[in-house]
């Protein structure tokens, strides 16, 4: 069992490609394992743009490409690589791709084992900083490469609980925090960081949410890494 949440910082790192066609991946690394490379993210914060929440019309999950992208050319989508990174015991299919069944253990968002089994899943892939919540803060401005970039950054990614992420919906800090108490502190850290990378703003309500929140763990560091903040050509409009 891996230690998720608690004292263990979030810290997203780049997602990796498995090699040949093995059946099983056992102890992969996982975004909550890892001490955060950036500077404090109670001081991050501070650099957030205040604004009010804009309009969410013309939002659609396609203004975000399509779903699960391979924007980082290694031949397997966004999807499968996040399952790879956060199950344990992640078992292949054919190739190094499509993953078949897992477990994370435990959940981040609720702190519960949670098994995943393709086809009848109770695992969700979470964007942290929700696609709609980005577009009412700066995102529907952005081109389509940033876009497509943004929705498939494994920094902003999460295997989590299906039923706990659907009741998250499109929530920011303000709004919606994990069941799991001991992962508020990450979670919270991640969206400053996303939002921090991709110059979102925020609301003068989600400010002081996030601040509370990490005013309570003061030594919790951003996670840092992830994909270029600019999807290849390929995604790009004609």
């Amino acid at each position: 069992m891996r230690l998720r949440g608690g004292t263990a910082a979030v810290a997203v790192m780049t997602v990796f490609a498995v090699a040949g066609c093995t059946e099983d991946i056992t102890g992969s690394p996982g975004p909550q394992e890892t001490t955060g490379s950036g500077g404090p993210a109670l001081a991050a914060v501070e650099s957030l743009t205040v604004k009010g929440r804009a309009p969410r019309t013309g939002y659609d999950r396609d203004r975000f490409g399509s779903a699960w992208a391979d924007t980082d050319s290694n031949d397997c989508g966004t999807r499968d690589d996040i399952l790879r990174r956060d199950l344990d015991n992640a078992r292949l299919g054919d190739g190094r791709c499509k993953v078949l069944a897992g477990k994370l253990d435990p959940d981040p968002y609720t702190g519960r084992d949670v098994t995943f089994a393709r086809g009848r899943s109770k695992v969700d892939i979470d964007h942290i900083v929700a696609l709609s919540d980005a577009w009412q803060k700066g995102a529907q401005k952005w081109d389509d490469g940033k876009r497509v970039a943004f929705a498939n950054d494994p920094l902003n990614l999460l295997a989590v609980d299906a039923g706990t992420n659907r009741s998250k919906g499109d929530g920011d800090t303000a709004t919606w925090l994990p069941p799991n108490k001991a992962y508020r502190c990450p979670y919270v850290a991640a969206q400053v960081a996303v939002k921090k990378k991709y110059g979102l703003w925020v609301t003068a309500a989600e400010k002081a949410a996030m601040k509370r929140v990490l005013s309570g763990c003061p030594g919790q560091r951003l996670p840092s890494g992830g994909n270029p903040t600019k999807a290849p050509p390929r995604f790009h409009a004609d």
